[in-house]
């Protein structure tokens, strides 16, 4: 320990006694650590009248001043905080005296600084009943407990007064860790503290009367904990992988390991430092990478030709790294964690055929895979510089076979997509390229063993017979004579070598209209062809014929046949309603509309005719009007009364010749009341118009 600078900043300017501390203000500064008993500063203070029961009180339990004025150490401390408060009383006189603990290396030349540093520490320079000067209590700190770890002074004495502490800590979660000598203004600590946990508190002192009325303060007092090297560094942000590309240059970053450690950041306690204790594999080289000890960079320290993935024992490394507090030292507690770190592939093999020439078997008209390539790639299987990419670059100018990339096994698979025809070529031969889905690097080249060649042999198979043309198309009127000729098909047998016959047959005829000569291929009608048939869909009929070659077994081909019918007027018009219904007091004598229909096409439809029979008796009951094309009115020509009338209409379509169908009407007259109509009674009342007419024609007849 080295002897303490003291610069005076107050002192007398005459020779008269002054009561008090000579010097009020002291800056010491700060050794490695105050000893046991070692003297700090003398103080000197005088009441002018003998200092006659003076006594000395310090702001921290951990020094003391003796009667003469010595500030001794009461045993070793290496903590203090930044400044130390002595109270001195005597019968007439008390003061105070501050000692401020610098640093090494701050300054304290100028008076301007020490103010500034004053003020740095919320110290302020006027005159304080209450002195709480900081505490520092070190963390895990062994029973027995209650244990004193400072003081607080009050400068007009503590007669009649209570001190009182409150605060987190204290009447606060945590409650109980600290609490005051009501009477002398001792502070304790309780239990062991956790830096960890709580790093500082925060409290209030005051002082009251004995009845609890504030009389001084409150002051803050500030307790810190001091840090102690007790937690192990520790890595939180696993698992840690890093990768580094094959043939990367000496001294390649390939990760960051970063460990925590929940001690002190501002001291050495969590001061780390990083070392490799073990890497796996030790091949190539035991020593494959470095780690920085500040920093946690590893990097890579062998040659590129070393780092080559396809040579190495295996790919991937696993290095055990150390953290170590106190900056390394062998006291520092240590952490450890596994960094991996992956080889990654470069595309600097180029892939392979395992043989020069492949060869295929495959059917006329069978189409799929008919053979797998094989290549060998050095490469990584998990990455694009595995990964084989086929092409077909000679034999394929009709664009029959595709080759595409088997991804589990890297094969080839080479497949017919257009049927092949024995007939025109017997045999294909194909040139095969074969690269990868990452490009090469520059230094390397695709070679001949890159290409390959396929001989593909065609086999002969019986071939079913061809319709020309498929499908066959052909328009016939309807209601053709039964036994007319609808057309002759033609088909041929694809294997011209073979020299076969053909035969042919009826396959699908869903109406049974037609029949195929089994030689010739003539087709003819044998019933009636109908254009309104319900197997006829938009005027077309469809029906299926077999040709069978005569091979052994033999073979088939279809051919469809559309027939499209042409209409001819072989159906009459029909008439809708039928019945109709009107009130015996109706005003409204229009009774019903009336429309026809016909299954045949136009021109043998619309526009059509309608009209009534003739009518006789004096009084015409009703007329008929036409409305358009296809709709007409019949019309009242005055009430009648409730009965059943029937009144035959003729309806006349447009065809050449015309056909006309006749259909009678039935006209209900019924009572109507009350918005109800009331037709119950007419059928007893049944009149027949054409009965009335055979009858009048009767009599007429008689009378002559």
């Amino acid at each position: 320990f080295f002897s303490p600078q003291v610069l005076l900043l107050a002192c007398a300017e005459d020779l008269e006694c002054v009561p008090g501390f000579q010097q009020k203000v002291f800056y010491i500064e700060k050794p490695f650590e105050f000893t046991e008993d070692q003297l700090v500063l003398n103080l000197k203070f005088d009441d002018c009248k003998g200092n006659n029961k003076l006594n000395f009180e310090v702001s921290n339990p951990d020094f003391t001043v003796e009667l003469d004025g010595n500030l001794v150490a009461l045993k070793n401390v290496s903590e203090v905080g930044r400044a130390l408060f002595v109270h001195a009383r005597s019968e007439h006189a008390e003061d105070m005296a501050e000692i401020f603990i610098l640093e090494a290396n701050e300054k304290r030349g100028a008076l301007k600084e020490i103010l500034k540093l004053e003020g740095n520490l919320g110290i302020p320079r006027q005159k304080r009943a209450i002195l709480a000067t900081p505490i520092l209590i070190p963390e895990n700190q062994r029973p027995p407990f209650p244990r004193l770890v400072g003081k607080v002074i009050r400068s007009e004495g503590t007669e009649g007064v209570k001190f009182r502490l409150s605060g987190k800590g204290v009447d606060q979660d945590p409650k109980g860790i600290f609490r005051i000598n009501e009477m002398n203004g001792d502070v304790s600590v309780t239990r062991t503290l956790d830096r960890e946990a709580i790093a500082n508190y925060e409290l209030e002192v005051e002082v009251v009367d004995m009845n609890g009325k504030t009389i001084d303060g409150p002051v803050r007092l500030d307790i810190s904990v001091i840090d102690q090297n007790d937690n192990r560094p520790m890595f939180k942000e696993g698992p840690y992988v890093g990768h580094v590309m094959e043939g990367s240059v000496t001294g390649t970053t390939v990760m960051r390991m970063a460990a925590f450690d929940a001690d002190d950041a501002s001291t050495d306690n969590a001061l780390l430092r990083y070392n490799i204790l073990k890497q796996t594999p030790t091949k190539p080289s035991p020593n494959m990478f470095y780690i920085d000890p500040e920093k946690g960079d590893i990097v890579t320290v062998v040659s590129p030709a070393l780092l080559d993935r396809e040579t190495m024992e295996s790919p991937k490394y696993e290095l055990v790294i150390e953290a170590k507090d106190m900056g390394g030292m062998d006291v520092g507690l240590t952490g450890t964690a596994t960094a991996t770190i992956l080889i990654d592939d470069k595309n600097d093999h180029a892939p392979e055929f395992t043989k020069k020439e492949f060869q295929a078997t495959v059917k006329e008209g069978v189409t799929g895979v008919i053979v797998n390539l094989t290549v060998g790639d050095r490469d990584d299987p998990a990455t694009g510089a595995w990964r084989a990419v086929y092409s077909i670059i000679n034999g394929n100018p009709g664009q029959s076979f595709e080759i595409h990339t088997n991804p589990q096994t890297n094969e080839g698979m080479l497949s017919v997509v257009k049927p092949l025809d024995y007939e025109i070529s017997a045999f294909h031969t194909l040139l095969i390229k074969v690269e990868n889905e990452d490009p090469l690097i520059p230094d390397i080249a695709y070679g001949p063993s890159s290409t390959a060649t396929v001989q593909i042999t065609v086999e002969d198979v019986n071939e079913g017979p061809v319709f020309h043309p498929n499908p066959m198309t052909v328009t016939k009127q309807e209601n053709i004579p039964i036994g007319s000729v609808v057309l002759t098909v033609n088909a041929t047998d694809p294997d011209t070598l073979q020299h076969q016959t053909i035969r042919y047959s009826v396959y699908k005829d869903p109406a049974g209209w037609l029949e195929i000569n089994p030689t010739n291929g003539t087709i003819g009608t044998t019933a009636v062809l109908d254009r309104e048939s319900p197997f006829v869909q938009n005027n077309v009929y469809t029906a299926l014929f077999l040709a069978i070659d005569s091979g052994n077994p033999p073979a088939t081909g279809t051919g469809t046949l559309h027939i499209t019918l042409e209409d001819v007027n072989d159906n009459v018009p029909s008439l809708y309603p039928t019945l109709a219904k009107v009130c015996d007091d109706a005003k409204d004598l229009r009774v019903v509309v009336l429309g026809a229909s016909d299954k045949d096409l136009h021109p043998n439809t619309d526009p059509f005719k309608f009209e009534l029979s003739k009518q006789s008796g004096p009084e015409k009951l009703w007329r008929i009007n036409r409305l358009n094309n296809t709709h007409a009115q019949v019309i009242l020509l005055q009430n009648l009364k409730k009965a059943n009338y029937n009144i035959p209409i003729s309806v006349t379509d447009s065809g050449k010749p015309p056909l006309t169908n006749t259909t009678e009407l039935r006209l209900q007259v019924c009572t109507c009341k009350k918005s109800k109509m009331d037709c119950s009674a007419t059928d007893a009342l049944h009149i027949s118009l054409t009965l009335i007419l055979l009858s009048l024609l009767s009599l007429f007849c008689k009378s002559f």
